[in-house]
């Protein structure tokens, strides 16, 4: 005989309510049930822009006057990429001689490491142009404003890959 499972009536769940616990110290009162502090951007104003490359997407935020900084997936920028990739990124900042005057939080999403690094290039650059359009023949010289278009070929049906045919028989 086939076993037959008993389910037990469905339970009901009080809901307790959470205690708000204060903690005071000198001069200050802290509420532990607020979420922790996020980090504000270093100004309120700022300048979006977009990078992309093959299938990378760059949120680039300018804010300014800044120090310097930049924040990339809300961690520091050397810390996400090494010294010769932060130098890529940073060259639409050199050839304008802007290298200190604004402060950059990124938001990268697909795509491989390089592909990110060229996409927060173009962002970059198109955040500066965006500043001071007189930067445009600079960046555009340096072929910073271009969009790299290359993309992966889809693949065909009845081929292994894009343009892989299987090996051919004659019989």
């Amino acid at each position: 005989m086939s076993e037959v499972k008993k389910t037990s009536p469905k339970k009901t769940v009080k809901k307790q309510e959470t205690k708000k616990t204060v903690k005071k110290t000198k001069d200050k009162v802290v509420d532990k049930t607020e979420k922790a502090s996020v980090k504000k951007a270093p100004s309120t104003k700022y300048i979006r822009a977009i990078g992309r490359r093959k299938t990378s997407v760059a949120q680039v935020r300018l804010y300014f006057p800044g120090k310097g900084e930049m924040t990339i997936n809300d961690k520091k920028a050397s810390d996400f990429v090494s010294e010769d990739n932060l130098n890529t990124i940073l060259q639409p900042l050199k050839a304008c001689s802007k290298l200190n005057d604004f402060d950059f939080t990124v938001i990268v999403r697909g795509g491989g490491s390089f592909g990110q690094i060229e996409a927060i290039r173009h962002g970059v650059a198109r955040a500066l142009l965006k500043y001071d359009p007189e930067f445009k023949s600079i960046l555009k010289t340096n072929g910073y404003l271009t969009r790299d278009p290359r993309q992966k070929e889809r693949k065909k049906s009845g081929l292994k890959k894009a343009r892989k045919a299987p090996q051919w028989s004659k019989r």
